[in-house]
């Protein structure tokens, strides 16, 4: 039976999740991590009567000595913060007061410490938590642009426009055409980012009760957008080649699901790239089953310059005379600049008309600079995305020969596009070796975090869309973590923890 539970984000997750980056900075350790419950307590994000692990169970997760945990819940006892009862472990004490603005950590699952490293700043981690590089200079030259010819003009104009930019929509019809999905202006839905497209197309076909087919892995921030919908996610599996249209046909058969979420061209995390017959089987299961499909490919501009097929709506004949849902989603977040909040969506103008009426009640409309530099860019992108693709190349051999000299152990296909490296870290629980890493300063997503059917716990996502310098940096303290973890052993039952 098709596994319907969330099972990779556990109590464990939500706890680490609390305790961040616990383990960077000075002094002990024990003392280090009770500072980090502490504040976990202040902020709400630990409430009063709430359950701590059990002291081995919380070294294992952390991949320190049990003595480290002991320290720390005495010290925390000793303070009044936390109460232990024999048979009923440690508990937030219930004399523990939050401070009044609740829970000062991004609230979700998958993608909250994604988003939390965006919140704190890089500190003196180094993050590998975001997949985006630099802005291309592309944006200045459109914005000198629009200061000189576009500006005025649209300052006439009071600015809420939901649809989005009629020059931006008729720019992305356009470029869409060119990329083998004819298109016009009003199936067009400009949003701000490829996430706000997400999160309109969920409230638009999900409910309490709703069930979404997601890839797993795949894009943790999705996973929460769905549930926090009430939406339930039913995990499909991938191969190198992306989703397997079988195992999507095995999902649709065994019981209704309202959605499917993919990312086809240059998935994340594994950079895998859907064939043009596994995209027209898809169209053929959407219409067979009636079930809309939503093709991600805000990564379709991190290209390493092989060939792509054509937008996966663009084979909605495969559907015949029956009537098929296909959404394309797009953004210039990874081809252009992350700070450009640009995206869009296609559909048919029926479907682009209903998304609209949420997008007005959402901001009244995307910020009409932004759609004015990005209708200056779009025209061009076909370009600018093969301008990039040297830099890119040099980029991922950068990464490869660093970890082929110094983790000759870890495993990974080189991708066919896209901004990270889905490395396996062969005999090692990748969440266990993130806690060694964070103490070595370096901050990196383990797969369990991606993969909604709690799979891929020896995998580690490892952008690598970054300089040489910073990419040398990373890997030497990840080769110092991994010696350490290496020394010591990975925690297993009834064998000595990491200290």
């Amino acid at each position: 039976m098709t596994a319907e539970v969330d099972r990779s984000f556990s109590d464990d997750d939500r706890l680490l999740h609390v305790l961040s980056d616990w383990s960077v900075g000075s002094g002990p350790l024990y003392q280090q991590l009770a500072a980090a419950i502490r504040r976990g307590i202040e902020e709400g994000a630990l409430p009063a009567g709430s359950a701590l692990p059990a002291e081995r169970r919380l070294a294992a997760v952390l991949a320190v000595s049990r003595a480290t945990v002991v320290a720390a819940y005495d010290q925390l006892r000793g303070e009044g913060a936390v109460e232990s009862r024999r048979g009923s472990g440690t508990r937030i004490a219930r004399t523990a007061r939050a401070g009044r603005i609740g829970d000062g950590r991004v609230p979700g699952g998958h993608s909250a410490q994604l988003f939390q490293r965006l919140i704190d700043g890089p500190g003196s981690v180094l993050s590998l938590a975001s997949a985006a590089g630099m802005a291309d200079v592309a944006v200045p030259a459109a914005l000198e642009e629009v200061l000189h010819h576009d500006l005025a003009e649209a300052m006439l104009d009071p600015g809420y426009q939901p649809h989005g930019l009629a020059r931006l929509r008729e720019a992305i019809t356009g470029y869409l055409t060119d990329l083998g999905l004819p298109s016009r202006p009003n199936e067009i839905l400009v949003t701000t980012g490829a996430h706000q497209a997400i999160d309109l197309v969920a409230q638009l076909y999900l409910r309490p009760g709703s069930r979404v087919a997601v890839e797993a892995p795949g894009w943790p921030a999705c996973y929460d957008v769905f549930r926090a919908v009430g939406a339930t996610l039913v995990p499909v599996p991938i191969d190198q080649d992306g989703v397997r249209p079988e195992a999507l046909a095995k999902v649709l058969a065994e019981s209704p699901i309202d959605l499917v979420y993919l990312m086809p061209t240059f998935h994340n995390p594994t950079g895998a790239l859907l064939s043009a017959a596994r995209r027209r089987r898809i169209v053929e299961l959407a219409a067979q089953y009636d079930v809309v499909v939503v093709a991600d490919d805000t990564l379709s501009g991190v290209s390493l310059g092989h060939d792509v097929p054509p937008p996966l709506p663009s084979f909605a004949a495969a559907a015949g005379d029956r009537p098929v849902t296909l959404i394309q989603l797009g953004s210039l977040s990874k081809s252009v600049w992350g700070g450009l909040r640009v995206g869009w969506a296609r559909a048919s103008a029926d479907v682009i008309s209903r998304l609209a009426r949420r997008k007005a009640l959402a901001d009244l409309g995307s910020p009409i600079i932004d759609q004015l530099v990005a209708a200056r860019i779009v025209p061009g992108l076909s370009s600018l995305v093969e301008r990039r693709v040297p830099e890119r190349r040099e980029q991922l051999a950068t990464i490869e020969a660093l970890l082929a000299e110094h983790l000759p152990q870890w495993r990974w296909r080189t991708p066919l596009g896209g901004p990270s490296l889905w490395v396996e870290l062969p005999g090692v629980d990748a969440a266990v070796f993130s806690q060694v890493a964070l103490r070595h300063g370096v901050e990196a997503i383990p797969g369990r975090s991606m993969d909604v059917s709690g799979g891929h716990d020896s995998f580690l996502r490892l952008p690598y869309c970054f300089p040489a310098d910073f990419l040398t940096e990373v890997v030497r303290r990840f080769a110092s973590a991994w010696s350490e973890l290496e020394r010591h052993g990975p925690w297993e039952p009834n064998l000595r923890p990491v200290v």
